[in-house]
């Protein structure tokens, strides 16, 4: 039986990649939110994501969010006929259009996404073992079955990588900001002082700005001696590749908190404060020090629960 795969965002892809390419069959259906940086990925991902029939639907946010939303409820509706399993990480809408006996699997590691977890109608809820519970809404009191797996959403579609050996003069250093009219972030959105880029050479990546392959958005963090980002799921993926990163943000997530307690090299700025600048800035010179926890086997156990 055909299952419905939703993409509302670059990092789902990321996430579902690896799936797919060990459960999806040619019946499948990939409900990809149409924005620019998932359609960069829908459209390059040859070698990355099996190619499936792809049907496009609008972002819900921003001014006529309701509308687009009304809209997107129709289109899914349609697309989903027949299938026999959704996966939709963070998206509601998709869970709610899928046929009643559709199994709906709702993926989510990001707590305050309030809205979304009060709309959302799954049968299965897939949640990390760092999830701080008090902060998701009603999303524990859902009438599904909870399922937990040990680890990031990173850990399933990266690999550890080897950090170069010698920091270069002038670090290079990625920067990520974002646009923040997302649903939960734009009250998140902390600016990256220009002052604290002085003395760096930087390389931009910032939302709906990425050049090149976005697929190998990785590969461009790992070659990079350090990360100031405004986004969180960029934080969380660097510092699993052993990138000393400067998080930029008002967020709180429980995967911030478990991978500073797993002493990866997260430095998080939650206001202008110097200290944490330069507390990064010497541990771009420390990576040879690190003691790197085991990797997880996060993405067995995401496939045995997927594909059950």
């Amino acid at each position: 039986m055909a299952t419905g795969w939703v993409i509302d965002h670059p990092a789902h892809a990321r996430l579902l990649a690896p799936i797919m390419r060990e459960l999806s069959s040619t019946d499948d259906v990939i409900i990809a939110c149409d924005r620019f940086e998932v359609r960069a990925m829908i459209e390059n991902c040859d070698g990355f994501m099996p190619r499936r029939r792809t049907v496009w639907v609008p972002r819900p946010v921003g001014k006529g969010r309701w509308r687009k939303a009304w809209k997107r409820t129709r289109i899914s509706g349609k697309a989903l006929k027949g299938v026999s399993k959704v996966i939709s990480i963070g998206a509601p809408i998709e869970l709610r259009a899928a046929p009643r006996k559709a199994k709906r699997i709702y993926i989510t590691d990001t707590e305050i996404n309030r809205l979304a977890h009060g709309l959302a109608r799954p049968t299965d809820i897939i949640i990390p073992t760092h999830f701080i519970e008090s902060l998701s809404g009603s999303l524990m009191k859902k009438k599904a079955n909870f399922h937990r797996i040990d680890g990031l959403h990173g850990h399933i579609h990266l690999q550890p990588r080897l950090r170069p050996q010698e920091v270069s003069n002038p670090p290079k250093v990625l920067v990520r900001r974002l646009i923040g009219n997302g649903v939960h972030d734009e009250n998140e959105i902390l600016p990256i002082p220009d002052r604290w880029l002085d003395g760096l050479s930087i390389h931009c990546a910032d939302e709906n700005s990425v050049e090149g392959n976005p697929w190998d958005l990785d590969k461009t963090i790992a070659s990079m001696d350090g990360v100031i980002t405004q986004s969180v799921t960029l934080a969380s993926e660097a510092v699993l590749l052993g990138v000393p990163t400067l998080l930029v943000t008002k967020a709180i997530r429980g995967f911030i908190e478990r991978l500073s307690e797993d002493g990866y090299p997260i430095f998080v700025a939650r206001d202008y404060d110097e200290s944490i600048l330069a507390s990064w800035l010497a541990g771009l010179h420390l990576t040879d020090a690190l003691e790197i926890p085991d990797w997880p086997n996060t993405k067995s156990e995401m496939l045995d629960l997927l594909k059950d």
